[in-house]
């Protein structure tokens, strides 16, 4: 094991003799990205370097290769607030979003920042040193290092990149064909002529269905539950127009509030009237698809509008394929598999040459990377998130988690803010290190108060969130404007440690 500084220009070192970098960025995905343009442009004195357990910046965008894959959220909001999304496409595919992520990462030359193929597997905070010693592996090499860091920022999302939600289905063993989970796309998959079914009904699912029927035989999508599914327009033509006569920075932030406003009326109108909302949504569904179609079966979820996330189909290219009987839709639970493809509990058999389980993610928060405190466990379940960008029993640690019910970005914009000012706070009062210090016996409930089976398969392993305020992980962008953009920096809930006299600049 060797100590590294990973070639950041790290800050003083204290008495010891070990340079330490001010910040380690955990993830180059678009949390990452984001947290590093707001350190290079608002603190430039800070040192910084990023690690990416990949070999490639992108996070999300480049680990899944499906056909089809792209955005649930239109990019003027799921872009950053500092860089204009331009090109014509409001739900856009993955290739354009890594492309304005690679941008990005120009943009800011934060190549010689970003250090691939390196995984945080612990992380140990220093109470006495005032400072995180992170325990980096070389996924190449196998061996490990040392960094060292005052703080850490994770934008490292909530999902486990190395292995998908995958049900044992009985009897798969014995079919004949191939079996696939998106988040492991075979790069050669040939479907071309085949029969396909796809067992899922999320947006992984939806956008598979129509992107494979294409060049499939045929193409099934088998679901349990039922979701809701609106169309979009691919192309948003009031932004765009915006954009062309206002230029491109100004359209992109009229068109970016305008959305944020569209968002959030439609999640506020689906939580408060949820049957009007149901009957506007079931009669959108009923005009694109076929006459006669089961409308009630296969499009009527159990729950109501927003209770999960509405899945997005742009153009609505999901009920165009149905329409054009390239692909149907089946509502059924799974008895086995069989030989030949899947038989239902109805007693209907779906023959497949290819089954795609679309089932879902699973959680892991950090990256599955152990947390110490003193060379002690952390019980990340026992930890209470505050305002949602740290967490009580961790100091200098900062977490991206963005909306479940909007675009990701808008908020973790808002987190990187926040993080800047407690940054600016602390220099100017000499401080080494803050915490969040919550009231002893103060009501928790689940950090993520979302329905989707994701959420509540881990919901147990997660930290907590209050249910008053700056506790609460809030869901809503004008609520975080207030909390988040001019929220305080030095609140009663936030212990701060003045820097040690060895340890200052």
């Amino acid at each position: 094991m060797t100590e590294t500084t990973l070639n950041a220009d790290p800050a003083p070192a204290p008495d010891d003799g070990r340079p330490v970098l001010d910040v380690l960025i955990i993830g180059a995905g678009i949390s990452g990205i984001g947290a590093a343009h707001y350190l290079t442009v608002e603190h430039p004195e800070k040192s910084f370097a990023i690690l990416e357990s990949r070999p490639v910046a992108g996070g999300t965008w480049n680990l899944f290769r499906y056909p089809g894959i792209r955005s649930d959220s239109d990019l003027h909001t799921f872009g950053f607030a500092f860089k204009p999304w331009t090109d014509p496409q409001a739900i856009a595919d993955a290739p354009r979003i890594l492309d304005y992520l690679h941008e990005a990462i120009d943009d800011d030359r934060l190549a010689d920042k970003i250090r691939y193929n390196r995984r945080a597997v612990a992380v140990d905070w220093s109470s006495d040193d005032q400072y995180w010693r992170i325990t980096v592996r070389d996924n190449d090499s196998g061996e490990t290092e040392q960094v060292f860091a005052r703080w850490i920022y994770a934008g490292t999302g909530y999902y486990n990149y190395d292995q998908g939600y995958s049900p044992e289905f009985p009897g798969q063993d014995t079919f004949t064909g191939q079996i696939i989970h998106p988040q492991h796309w075979p790069e050669d998959l040939d479907y071309a002529g085949k029969k396909v079914v796809v067992i899922g009904s999320g947006a992984t699912a939806v956008t598979l269905v129509p992107s494979m029927a294409a060049e499939a035989g045929h193409v099934t999508m088998l679901q349990r539950t039922p979701t809701y599914v609106i169309p979009l327009p691919r192309e948003d033509a009031i932004a765009n127009a915006l954009k062309k006569f206002l230029g491109p920075r100004r359209g992109y932030k009229l068109s970016r509030q305008k959305n944020i406003i569209q968002q959030r009326v439609v999640y506020e109108l689906c939580q408060r009237f949820p049957a009007p909302s149901r009957a506007v949504i079931r009669r959108i569904n009923k005009s694109m698809l076929p006459g006669g179609f089961d409308v009630d079966t296969h499009f009527n979820p159990p729950y109501k509008p927003w209770d999960q996330r509405l899945c997005v189909v742009p153009d609505g290219d999901l009920f165009k394929t149905v329409r054009q009987g390239k692909a149907s839709i089946v509502t059924d639970r799974i008895a086995s598999f069989t030989e030949k493809g899947i038989l239902l509990e109805s007693g209907t058999e779906l023959e497949a040459d290819i089954i795609v389980t679309a089932t879902g993610l699973n959680l892991q928060l950090f990256g599955g990377m152990e947390v110490l405190r003193d060379g002690e466990p952390v019980q990340l379940s026992e930890a209470v998130a505050y305002r949602g960008i740290m967490l009580s029993g961790l100091p200098n640690f900062a977490l991206a988690i963005g909306y479940t019910n909007s675009s990701w970005t808008l908020k973790v914009d808002m987190l990187c803010e926040y993080f800047m000012r407690l940054l600016t706070h602390m220099d100017a009062h000499g401080y080494s290190s803050v915490q969040p210090v919550p009231d002893a016996g103060m009501e928790t409930r689940p950090l993520l108060d979302f329905g989707a089976g994701y959420v509540q398969r881990s919901i147990d392993s997660l930290p907590k969130q209050g249910t008053v305020k700056p506790w609460q992980m809030s869901m809503s962008v004008a609520a975080d404007i207030r909390q988040l953009r001019h929220g305080s920096v030095d609140d009663r809930y936030l212990q701060y440690t003045a820097a040690p006299v060895a340890a200052a600049r």
